[in-house]
């Protein structure tokens, strides 16, 4: 039973983009969007385009390799209210997966997809209401039991939980934050128990949630919450009932426990640049369902994809430099095309005006968006001199250095220079007569 594990779509997320032109979309991989007009996405956000690339690959890879079941672990939006555009581009997707490769598609809601008011549909409530087949959406900490290829599955759904829709406000009206959440916490673990004890030992099983472990290392996802995380203790989720835990909501990919494995696949594009070291993909798994419990797991990898790449490129600049060389120099050992690439130099005042900017732009004209941001320093700490170190120095070279480590310009330290000179000279003389 070959299952894939993804998370964090985030389908609407723009930053960074431009409207895409023709030559943007001449540059689209071959699996982009298959049977329709490519025409139709010039104009699209080239961000939105990257994700919904990366969205295709997970897609064609799933129908070469005859999935079993595709899991979503919550976020298949970046807001809670996505454009017709962006739920119709995300339906074509899945329709693929479920029309073509006759793929079961099983997700739960995130925290982007949960409304903001109790009672309102999620942004993925439209699916079982078009009854779609195969297609589950979980909104509530329950098990389902899916029918595959290979068999019957039974996956444990836990969405992303509100409080105000898990909490009543009776229970909370003299609890602060901190009490609120724990009090969360002690619930969903209390109902996860009971899932667990109504588990079938013959079926193979995925606990599928979004939500924070304990131990996980969260990325940029912290930046884009749209609310305060409760957590999940890790000895909770690495139940060895469970052959395989999904998890989604931190966007950086990483193995939590191995006996259970418990994963986050992670996003699959880069949303800025505190995921710029990260790799991007999603995860294979290989289950044997005639194997008893704690044995299915035959095989598992994380599947990288071509995810945009973002550069940040530091340069330090003293006296005596030229801005623009030195960063140009910098520029050179960087491979920089089609990549989102931040430069940030820093330099003393008085060498702004040196700073060539258009030059620079030019130089990463295959960039594909580029921010340059100068950072003036005032003034120089000067230099400070061990007693030893200066015993062998002469006057005029300690006074050398010192000006050399100040903010002065070269004509400046040039003229104090002859004038310490001139003193010293005529010191000389007087002392000598």
């Amino acid at each position: 039973m070959k299952i894939i594990h993804t998370a964090d779509i985030h389908i609407g997320v723009e930053n960074y983009g431009r409207p895409a032109t023709e030559d943007d979309i001449a540059k689209l991989p071959p699996y982009f969007s298959p049977g329709v007009d490519r025409s139709e996405y010039i104009g699209f956000s080239t961000r939105l385009l990257d994700f919904l690339s990366t969205f295709d690959y997970m897609v064609n890879y799933s129908l070469e390799h005859d999935v079993d079941l595709f899991i979503l672990a919550g976020d298949a939006y970046k807001l809670r209210n996505p454009s017709q555009t962006h739920q119709r581009e995300f339906a074509r997707r899945i329709s693929r997966l479920v029309k073509e490769g006759g793929i079961p598609v099983f997700s739960v809601i995130g925290n982007h997809d949960a409304p903001q008011m109790a009672g309102r549909a999620t942004s993925l409530e439209i699916f079982p209401t078009l009854e779609k087949e195969n297609v589950y959406i979980a909104d509530q900490l329950r098990t389902y039991r899916v029918p595959t290829r290979k068999g019957v599955i039974q996956l444990i759904a836990l969405p992303w939980i509100k409080r105000a829709a898990f909490l009543a406000r009776d229970e909370t009206r003299d609890l602060n934050i901190e009490q609120v959440t724990d009090m969360l916490e002690e619930r969903i673990n209390r109902l996860l128990d009971k899932e667990v004890s109504g588990l079938s030992d013959s079926l193979p099983t995925i606990l599928c949630g979004h939500i924070t472990a304990s131990t996980a290392s969260a990325g940029s996802e912290r930046n884009m919450m749209l609310g305060k995380d409760h957590t999940i203790l890790l000895g909770k989720l690495a139940n060895p009932v469970f052959d395989y835990v999904a998890l989604g909501h931190i966007h950086k990919h990483q193995i939590l426990s191995y006996q259970p494995m418990v994963t986050y696949s992670g996003s699959i594009q880069r949303v800025d640049f505190s995921e710029e070291k990260e790799d991007k993909g999603f995860c294979v798994i290989d289950l044997d369902p005639s194997l008893p419990a704690g044995e299915r797991l035959t095989s598992f990898h994380f599947e990288k994809v071509n995810a945009r790449s973002f550069q940040t490129i530091d340069v330090t600049v003293i006296n005596g430099e030229d801005p623009t060389r030195k960063t140009e120099d910098a520029l050179i050992k960087r491979s920089t095309n089609e990549a989102i690439v931040r430069v940030r130099v820093t330099m003393p005042r008085q060498l702004s005006e040196a700073f060539d900017e258009t030059y620079i732009r030019k130089l990463l004209s295959t960039a594909h968006q580029v921010s340059i941001k100068t950072i003036l320093e005032e003034k120089t700490k000067p230099i400070r001199l061990s007693l030893e170190s200066s015993k062998n120095l002469s006057p005029m070279n300690l006074l050398a250095q010192y000006l050399e480590s100040t903010n002065l310009s070269k004509e400046r330290i040039t003229a104090l220079k002859d004038y310490a000179d001139q003193l010293i000279n005529e010191s000389n003389e007087t002392d000598d007569s």
